[in-house]
């Protein structure tokens, strides 16, 4: 939680910040979890991948869910370029739940995107 009782995300993988030492003056300005997502940022294909998410969720009956290579084969080109995006998929995921539009499932609970280890759902909230 930062200083004004929020929980904060990284931008780009969506996973939870825990406060480190340095950062009692000025947590906001912290953005990244790491160096490697500080360098990845997000792309355009991560955000093409939030949008194939929210639409193949839009067509779906109430409460039904999705696998995040669901996204990875709507947005990739070429037959096996979907493998490559199956991470991104699952950052995608992630921000949605920061942005509180989705939840991601594991046996049909609810978890932790942060933690969630192994296949996972997503479906909307």
């Amino acid at each position: 939680m930062s200083a004004r009782g929020e929980e904060r995300t990284c931008a780009s993988c969506g996973r939870r910040m825990e406060p480190r030492r340095g950062d009692r003056g000025q947590p906001e300005e912290r953005r990244y979890c790491s160096a490697a997502c500080r360098k990845r940022k997000v792309r355009p294909v991560d955000r093409e991948l939030e949008a194939a998410i929210l639409e193949l969720l839009a067509g779906r009956a109430g409460g039904a869910s999705i696998c995040p290579s669901e996204a990875a084969r709507a947005v990739a080109e070429g037959e096996d370029a979907w493998k490559e995006l199956m991470e991104p998929a699952r950052r995608a995921a992630r921000r949605l739940v920061a942005a509180g539009e989705v939840e991601i499932t594991q046996k049909g609970r609810v978890v932790d995107p942060s933690t969630a280890k192994g296949p996972i759902r997503v479906r909307r909230r």
